[in-house]
């Protein structure tokens, strides 16, 4: 080894080296091994993307929450089983996923197992004290109100406590009729075999006390009639003929369509509509007609549908969603500066 008069051995073994071709101006060589260090520009320009990062913390969180609010205003929206009138189809506490999309490309068809808001045709309280509201207040509650309840919503406040689950049996036009000779309803004029949704032991003219479990009703022009799959004690159309809607659902009023369970992951399936409602007559009719017990206490009925679910899940996809787009900006954003440079 060489080494110059009064020179540190390690100098001669290790010299400091200029900057390679792959070495951006501002780095040195470090005398270990050819390794090199950043130097004070990278350095700065490390905390600088820190400080930068930071900075941008708080919008990302505010484009997740955004995500989340339109995700869970207008595509999908999870809800909890708290009552057991859809038994064994959907058990208490059963979390579901409710497709909110779905009806603005197709019609309800009958088998669908639809989340509604009953305010108002099954409230009878509810109905005294609505009032015709005129064009601002319409267009408010259709748009920004459903925003601020989807937003409360994050946070676990309740958005409302008359929302129903149940089976959509007759769509506008039917003649729904319980029950022919063999004991089976039928929808314009076909019998269902519903065996396979309903709860073991019920029946199909199954009914909770005070509550007539035979009926003959044609539906009109923009409603349903629904019936639980646990007949037994559901509490659904034909508990409320004698309400505003006579047993009725508005169509307008149902929020989207029960399509998967999520939770528990032992319980998790899609929910398809049952092959019974596909049979050939079991079809939307273009007509439309004007529709047509015993006192124990009620205490027994499922009213209450279902609730909402806790926000996590919209907020997690909000995230997922906002955080590749922060990246793919950091990524892209200084791409274009050095390029214009």
């Amino acid at each position: 080894m060489r080494m110059m008069p009064g020179g540190d051995p390690r100098d001669a073994a290790d010299p400091v080296t200029a900057p390679g071709p792959d070495q951006p101006p501002g780095w040195t060589g470090q005398g270990t091994g050819g390794r090199s260090r950043p130097g004070p520009r990278q350095r700065g320009r490390a905390r600088r993307e820190n400080r930068s990062l930071l900075r941008e913390l708080p919008l990302l969180v505010v484009v997740a929450l955004v995500i989340a609010v339109v995700i869970k205003t207008f595509v999908v929206q999870a809800f909890v089983i708290p009552t057991g009138s859809m038994q064994d189809t959907l058990r208490i506490n059963d979390k579901i996923l409710v497709n909110k999309l779905v009806y603005h490309f197709r019609p309800i068809h009958a088998g669908d197992i639809v989340v509604f808001d009953g305010a108002g045709s099954w409230n009878a309280s509810a109905a005294a004290s609505a009032t015709s509201p005129g064009l601002l207040a319409r267009a408010y509650d259709d748009t920004f109100r459903k925003v601020f309840d989807a937003v409360g919503g994050l946070f676990g406040t309740p958005i409302g406590q008359t929302d129903y689950v149940k089976r959509v049996i007759g769509v506008p036009g039917d003649h729904v009729v319980c029950c022919n000779a063999q004991g089976l309803i039928t929808v314009n004029g076909v019998a269902l075999h519903e065996q396979s949704y309903l709860y073991p032991g019920d029946k199909s003219d199954s009914h909770p006390w005070g509550i007539h479990g035979h009926f003959n009703v044609t539906v009109p022009p923009g409603y349903l009639w629904v019936l639980g799959d646990h007949r037994g004690i559901s509490d659904d159309s034909r508990g409320h003929e004698k309400d505003p809607g006579n047993g009725m659902v508005p169509e307008d009023e149902v929020i989207g369509r029960a399509f998967v369970i999520v939770w528990p992951v032992g319980q998790w399936r899609i929910l398809p509509i049952p092959a019974t409602f596909e049979q050939p007559g079991i079809t939307k009719s273009a007509s439309s007609a004007a529709p047509a017990g015993q006192a124990e206490p009620a205490a027994a009925l499922t009213a209450v549908g279902v609730r909402p679910a806790a926000p996590y899940g919209s907020l997690a996809t909000g995230f997922a969603v906002a955080i590749p787009l922060t990246w793919l900006r950091r990524r892209t954003v200084p791409r274009r500066s050095r390029r214009r440079l």
